[in-house]
């Protein structure tokens, strides 16, 4: 969308983690033509196609200390004022927020030099949300009633500063430093000498609100030692006061039953949301490559056994996606869910059956075994079966064991085939180079084709590198085949029952 003046956002991203972007900036990311966007902002928050559409344009600008590809700040600046005289919505997306340490009124400066129109949209400072991620509060009664954010990036040894660190040192309060791991110790230094006491809690935050964040406390004396053994490197927030105390009491973050492990997700991307949300908030760092993705066949079979409906007395689907395209063409076809109310319907377990409830359909035959056998073993006790028409929707190439077990009990069965699910090898690169260093601590799969998608997008050497975590037991036997190690199986064949294995797994 492009107006005829355009209009650049000072967007803040927050500080890594990506549901702490504001509502107003989520949108305007969402209807940018253009973002423009720093190292420290999290990429997760920009358009999942637009590297491959090109929709929104995507520039990425990140200054990183001492890497000569670092954009200076002036061709930034031209940069912003060229896509917006071009007619563009503009998202200039900054990590935290666009006016703490973020040279964020600089570019509002240019703009407004050159009549661009502009907005600014604060974002969440990572000076408060590190700390709040770490247990820390940056002002807490009877321990600090102030703050103060201060750059790192001065040395205290210049001749000169624009930072009095001796009248600092004499606040006391918390000092929240930015980027200052290089410059700590001089930091440090200067503070006990302008009289902070030497014992006071000092803690380093590295990736702050981020799954991979990293925290060690020490004193002022011996945080920049500290941070320094344990390997930490840029960013990192540094807090200085006495609210660090009470991280052993309130680090809810870091406590979190997955937190520091790294999870993959193989679901298909149009149902992995709920899983990889799930697993987040128990702490993972989830790396999603889908190892499949559905494709519609030709629906014309379908449509015309719609037509039919009144031929049939049951209705079988074995998979959300099943449901999903029935339900899409029993809409476009000027029927609802009145056609059905004479059918029993029946389904393979408890994720088709609530993609029926949210229908409005509830199912007459679910399983206690989530699995094609343990739809018949309940088909099986009932006196409607057999001589009924039976009308069973499904994927390319399912099994045969459903149809074949219908028929045995006198059915005849229609099977109707609406999608097929292809091997998806998307973030297949990034989930080897993870694979590689050993960090990848389980793969979830949910289904057998899942697995051989994943085996071939990373291939069979690098697919035995992790162990799996299944959701029923084709899905295992899959795994076995694939020679891979089985770390768990689902005891229930849902999203819950994969998650909740998954935290047993690790527990």
């Amino acid at each position: 969308m492009t107006t005829d003046q355009g209009i650049v956002f000072l967007v803040g991203a927050g500080p890594g983690d990506p549901g702490l972007i504001t509502v107003r900036g989520k949108k305007l990311i969402e209807t940018a033509d253009a973002i423009v966007y720093d190292a420290l902002a999290n990429r997760d928050l920009l358009p999942p196609d637009a590297k491959e559409t090109g929709l929104p344009e995507l520039f990425d600008v990140g200054k990183r200390g001492g890497n000569n590809k670092s954009v200076p700040q002036g061709e930034i600046n031209e940069l912003l004022v060229r896509l917006a005289r071009e007619g563009k919505r503009v998202v200039r997306l900054k990590g935290g927020d666009p006016y703490v340490f973020g040279r964020g009124s600089e570019e509002a400066q240019a703009l407004n030099d050159s009549s661009v129109v502009f907005e600014v949209v604060p974002g969440v400072t990572a000076g408060i949300a590190a700390a709040a991620y770490a247990g820390i509060p940056v002002t807490h009664r009877g321990l600090s009633t102030s703050v103060t954010f201060v750059t790192g990036h001065e040395d205290p040894a210049k001749a000169t500063t624009q930072t009095n660190w001796s009248a600092l040192a004499k606040t006391g309060g918390t000092i929240v430093l930015y980027m200052g791991l290089k410059t700590l110790p001089a930091i440090a230094a200067a503070l006990i000498e302008g009289g902070m006491s030497p014992d006071v809690p000092a803690a380093a935050v590295q990736w702050g609100t981020r799954s991979k964040q990293r925290t060690v406390t020490a004193t002022i004396a011996t945080i920049a030692e500290v941070a320094a053994a344990e390997g930490l490197t840029a960013p990192v927030i540094t807090v200085i006061g006495w609210p660090v105390i009470l991280r052993d009491e309130i680090n809810w973050y870091e406590n979190r039953p997955l937190f520091g492990r790294r999870i993959v997700v193989t679901r298909a991307a149009a149902q992995s949301t709920a899983l990889v949300d799930k697993l987040a908030e128990l702490g993972a760092e989830v790396l999603e490559m889908p190892a499949m993705r559905i494709s519609r066949l030709d629906l014309t079979p379908l449509r015309t056994e719609m037509t039919r409906l009144g031929d049939y007395q049951w209705l079988i689907f074995t998979s959300q996606n099943a449901v999903s395209i029935f339900w899409e063409q029993l809409l476009g076809s000027g029927r609802d869910a009145r056609t059905l109310a004479l059918l029993a319907i029946a389904a393979v377990g408890p994720a088709t059956a609530a993609a029926l409830l949210e229908r409005g359909i509830a199912v007459d035959v679910i399983p206690e075994r989530f699995v094609a056998e343990g739809l018949l073993e309940k088909l099986r006790e009932r006196d409607d079966i057999t001589g009924a028409r039976v009308l069973y929707v499904t994927a390319e190439g399912s099994r045969e064991v459903l149809r074949e077990g219908l028929e045995e009990l006198g059915a005849e069965v229609i099977v109707v085939q609406v999608y097929r699910s292809l091997r998806d090898g998307a973030g297949a690169n990034k989930l080897r180079r993870a694979l590689e260093s050993g960090s990848v601590n389980a793969v979830t799969f949910t289904s057998a084709s899942a697995v051989r998608g994943y085996v071939d997008a990373v291939g069979e050497e690098l697919s035995l590198k992790a162990p799996a975590i299944t959701i029923g037991p084709q899905t295992t036997e899959a795994v076995t085949l694939a020679g891979m190690d089985l770390l768990a199986e689902a005891e229930e064949s849902t999203t819950d029952g994969l998650v909740v294995a998954v935290e047993k797994a690790f527990s």
